[in-house]
């Protein structure tokens, strides 16, 4: 199926056949392929994290009101942006350094940049913590979709519940829930608003 082809097929599912599991290897592919999306400076400053054990399914659900498909899903991941990501961006660069797919000036050049923009500008880190979870679990959803798995997006949880029942640290902001398995029943999906009421052309 081509990209266009799945993005105008794709629905959103809660409703998921518990007998079908995922593989881990299936799981970490998937993390893998959400880690290929785009971030400021490369920044790539996003933490994911694989709910599929029965307890950690029923720890999650309870954080995010009761919605069963956390249950029911293969998978729920939990996608995290990160703050400071300033201070990590030569870090972040190594490889592409080494793989000669990014010259030391540039990579210099970025993280001095960086470190102005971002040092002391804490609404500016969480805004970009939130952009880059949000590339990464729209990237997720589409690979998860590619191998012919349904998706759902929940936003519904408690913060500072999910914080301390899954151990993140003070940098770590939890985004956005995405479901992934086999759906008990596939829906088409809804038609959007017209164009015409969305788009501009300048």
């Amino acid at each position: 199926m081509n990209l266009n082809t799945l993005i105008e097929q794709r629905s959103s599912t809660s409703h998921y056949d518990a007998s079908k599991p995922l593989a881990d290897s299936q799981i970490t592919e998937l993390m893998r392929l959400a880690t290929l999306a785009p971030s400021a400076y490369h920044f790539q400053n996003w933490k994911l994290i694989a709910v599929r054990s029965s307890t950690a399914k029923a720890r999650l659900k309870d954080i995010a009101m009761g919605q069963t498909q956390v249950e029911s899903a293969a998978v729920t991941f939990i996608i995290c942006g990160t703050l400071m990501p300033h201070q990590q961006l030569t870090t972040a660069l190594r490889p592409s350094l080494d793989a000669g797919a990014l010259p030391q000036e540039i990579a210099d050049s970025w993280v001095t940049s960086a470190n102005a923009s971002y040092a002391d500008n804490p609404q500016l880190q969480r805004d970009e913590a939130i952009r880059s979870a949000s590339l990464a679990a729209m990237t997720l959803i589409l690979a998860a979709e590619g191998m012919g798995l349904s998706t759902g997006t929940i936003g519904g949880f408690d913060t500072p519940a999910m914080i301390e029942a899954f151990a993140l640290n003070a940098e770590e902001i939890p985004v956005i829930l995405v479901t992934a398995g086999y759906a008990a029943e596939k829906r088409p999906q809804k038609p959007r608003r017209p164009l015409s009421e969305v788009v501009e052309l300048v």
